[in-house]
């Protein structure tokens, strides 16, 4: 809500021990001062590829390597790395190098300093900022580059290969496989401030596969005539012989909204069936 959020100063800090998320300052940095939003224009600010919290935690990393020795070896081993993530502008894409390894360095960084700042009660993204060592963000990279190297071949691995969208069959809880066709997803966690949330991780694979996050996403258009936009994660049928089951993965994958038929009139060519209760 802006400057009309509650403000911290007028509770009691145990309220709140976690501080402003990514996602939060995200959102603020795109709505305020905002208006005229049109669903096209919704539709992007909810899908917009800027990850804040790089913005906030990886310039400490590009010191801390600035600062090494020439005699040190990480300064030749993480040269390009380095290279890489220096020159981002923090928003992903499935085609982009450096959200992958910066996603990796983060979840390394995050496992080693996420007791710590619990212990202190302090925000972990200011942890991770501030308080974390130079030699626990490089060696962060350093697993990073051999966590992506081990199990893609090399740690240029694009976004898109590892982050997947899968549905193999109707089960609430699904068996992910490497071999099986997938959707590349550009989105990431809302662990790093992105909009459009897609809470994926290994399941005893080398891809990453989502199953938390957006699910039905919908935009409303009030007026003398209602216009909506809406995607579900794979499709409308938990039947996987349907052709409903998984088309709207692209859609999904992509925030590419379908249109919501909601007059009689947006029904006509779209109707596959039609039925009246109790006939």
């Amino acid at each position: 809500a802006g400057q009309y959020s509650p403000q911290r100063v007028a509770y009691p800090t145990y309220m709140d021990q976690a501080g402003e998320n990514p996602r939060g300052i995200h959102a603020t940095l795109l709505l305020t001062g905002k208006s005229g939003f049109t669903l096209d224009r919704l539709n992007a600010a909810a899908y917009d590829s800027f990850l804040p919290a790089f913005a906030q935690i990886l310039p400490p990393l590009i010191r801390a390597y600035d600062d090494l020795s020439d005699s040190d070896p990480r300064k030749a081993r993480l040269k390009e790395q380095i290279g890489v993530l220096r020159t981002w502008n923090f928003r992903f894409s499935v085609d982009s190098v450096p959200t992958s390894l910066a996603v990796y360095w983060g979840e390394a960084l995050w496992s080693r300093v996420e007791a710590d700042a619990r212990r202190a009660h302090v925000n972990i993204y200011t942890w991770m900022e501030s308080r974390a060592s130079n030699e626990q963000r490089l060696d962060a990279l350093e697993e990073a580059s051999d966590r992506i190297r081990k199990d893609f071949g090399t740690w240029r691995t694009p976004w898109g290969n590892i982050n997947r969208f899968q549905r193999n069959n109707g089960d609430i809880v699904q068996r992910f496989d490497d071999n099986a066709p997938s959707t590349p997803v550009a989105f990431t966690s809302a662990q790093w401030g992105s909009l459009a949330s897609f809470g994926a991780k290994r399941y005893g694979t080398k891809r990453m596969y989502g199953t938390s996050g957006n699910s039905f996403v919908a935009m409303i258009e009030f007026g003398p005539r209602i216009k909506a936009r809406a995607v579900t994660a794979g499709g409308e049928s938990g039947d996987p012989d349907s052709p409903h089951f998984n088309d709207q993965a692209e859609r999904y994958a992509t925030g590419r909204l379908r249109d919501v038929y909601f007059y009689p009139d947006q029904l006509k060519g779209h109707t596959e069936r039609t039925y009246h209760p109790g006939s």
